[in-house]
């Protein structure tokens, strides 16, 4: 009789525990359009296969107006699971109680699943839905958010992080999402800020609304601080599943293989770029007449759109893409392309996931606004990424490969392990109208038909340097191919090239120019 006593009294704190912050709370959270921690786990999770950790935990407020209240599970739920029969760590901060506050109780739960993801080397996935520090805790929260931030950063490169937002994220809070490797925001009830309008407003008095501050829209298509836009939770969570599947686990995996699959007929490489070099056309159609069933997952979809990033497969295995978008500001690289591709590049390094740069780039964006923004020391990211990188490199060179461009995007001097080029490939030092003013200004200028002097002298520079043979003659292009081919030679490459022998330099690590 006393042990089923005592499993009753068990069962009966774990009911009132499972509840959160109770049927009240619970009510506002649905009406505000979002779904409770628990929900959400359900989503996320392979049904039944959550096991929670450290539901006992309580808030360690002892001089405030908290310390005769109990907080369930100090506003945050933690443990492991799977997705897809693989397994995760997981945290989902709960809205319920206490607003999702953070104290040290709350932020030992956060760090204690962060470590159990370090040693068993499985991914991290972070709920977040918190209205910040917990102000009753004073420093004590500060020293929480701390240890977060210090476990991300040693968790970088180890596993992969994704954090998804489901509430408001201001102060101390958005930093830990922004050290990790992906952030998935929600339409309509993701906030990320550093202070909101209010102070804006006391501090500058300038006057704008949350929505407009950090809301959803505004960090996808401005800021650059999220990777993935979601319609909806259950949208967000399906995008985490989707995600994974092209993740290993811990940097010590290769990615997960799956059986072959030709892309869709739909995508004809053949027909994608225009007769006219002038012409624009989408990479994207590109890149799904290229990769295993034409399935692309895009990342940062609605930033910096010049340039394209994200992740398919080729004969079953996982790539990392980058391609120029020629459709938007002609694929130039500008200070926010830069920051894109250089962290992509680097993350798919870190996780052992091969790079297939398409390049169709007529350099860096030029002007006052571009230079005065760093575009030199931005524009360095991508050169030191791809040189940094010791995964296999795949480059095809589609059209433009102008100046500093064409070293920058994965080219043979960076490293690449096999780089190919259409017969339609354009490389030289700048494009040839611009290159022809340049080097016959004079002769044009005296000329009783300098247009037609001009006209010609494109033409002859676009034979001897906007071309592929210059290139190939140096060794510096392997192979110029025909569109057609350039799936089987990809594959043929991929293969040679996914066991190379990674370099090891024995240095901690170099300086990137951030």
């Amino acid at each position: 009789m006393e042990i089923a006593k005592k499993i009753s009294e068990f069962l009966s704190r774990v009911q009132e525990l499972l509840l959160g912050g109770g049927e009240k709370s619970i009510k506002k959270q649905k009406a505000q359009g979002k779904l409770t921690a628990r929900e959400r786990l359900e989503l996320l999770l392979d049904q039944g296969s959550f096991l929670e950790i450290d539901l006992f935990v309580e808030h360690r407020a002892r001089s405030s107006s908290l310390q005769n209240k109990k907080l369930a599970g100090d506003g945050v739920i933690t443990g492991v699971g799977k997705i897809k029969r693989r397994p995760v760590t997981v945290f989902a901060q709960d809205f319920t109680v206490a607003g999702g506050s953070l104290g040290q109780g709350h932020a030992s739960k956060i760090a204690k699943i962060m470590n159990t993801a370090k040693s068993s080397g499985v991914p991290l996935i972070g709920l977040n839905d918190s209205g910040g520090a917990r102000i009753q805790e004073g420093v004590g929260a500060l020293a929480g958010y701390g240890d977060i931030f210090y476990l991300n950063t040693k968790l970088s490169g180890v596993v992969p992080q994704i954090s998804v937002i489901l509430g408001p994220c201001a102060g101390g809070a958005v930093y830990s999402p922004a050290l990790t490797d992906f952030v998935i925001v929600v339409q309509g009830i993701s906030k990320m800020f550093i202070t909101g309008p209010e102070v804006i407003k006391t501090v500058i008095g300038e006057e704008i609304s949350m929505e407009e501050l950090g809301g959803a829209k505004t960090h996808s298509e401005i800021t650059g601080n999220v990777h993935f836009l979601a319609e909806d939770e259950e949208s967000a969570f399906k995008i985490i599943k989707q995600l994974l599947s092209f993740l290993p686990s811990s940097y010590q995996e290769l990615p997960p293989e799956i059986p072959p699959e030709e892309p869709l007929k739909k995508f004809d490489i053949t027909s994608v770029i225009p007769a006219n070099p002038k012409e624009t056309y989408d990479v994207l159609d590109i890149v799904k007449s290229i990769i295993d069933g034409s399935n692309f997952l895009e990342v940062q979809q609605h930033w910096a759109k010049n340039i394209i990033i994200g992740f398919g497969r080729l004969n079953g295995k996982v790539m990392g893409i980058v391609a120029n978008q020629p459709y938007y500001l002609a694929g130039v690289l500008d200070v926010n392309a830069a920051d894109k591709a250089s962290r992509f590049i680097r993350f798919c390094d870190c996780f052992n996931i091969p790079l297939l740069t398409l390049v169709d780039i007529p350099g860096y964006l030029p002007g006052v606004d571009q230079e005065h923004a760093g575009v030199i020391r931005h524009g360095a990211k991508v050169l030191y990424a791809y040189s940094e990188a010791t995964v296999p490199k795949l480059t095809l060179i589609i059209r433009k490969a102008y100046g500093g461009g064409y070293i920058a995007m994965c080219s043979k001097h960076l490293g690449a392990d096999f780089v190919a080029a259409w017969p339609t490939a354009e490389i030289a030092v700048m494009g040839p109208e611009g290159a022809a003013n340049i080097l016959y200004r004079r002769e044009i200028s005296a000329s009783d038909e300098p247009e037609k002097l001009r006209q010609q002298k494109i033409t002859e520079y676009q034979e001897q340097f906007a071309n592929p043979y210059v290139a190939a003659s140096q060794g510096f292009v392997d192979a110029v191919i025909e569109p057609e081919s350039t799936r089987d030679i990809l594959v043929e490459m991929l293969t040679l090239y996914y066991d190379k022998q990674r370099d090891k330099t024995g240095k901690h690590h170099g300086n990137i120019p951030l």
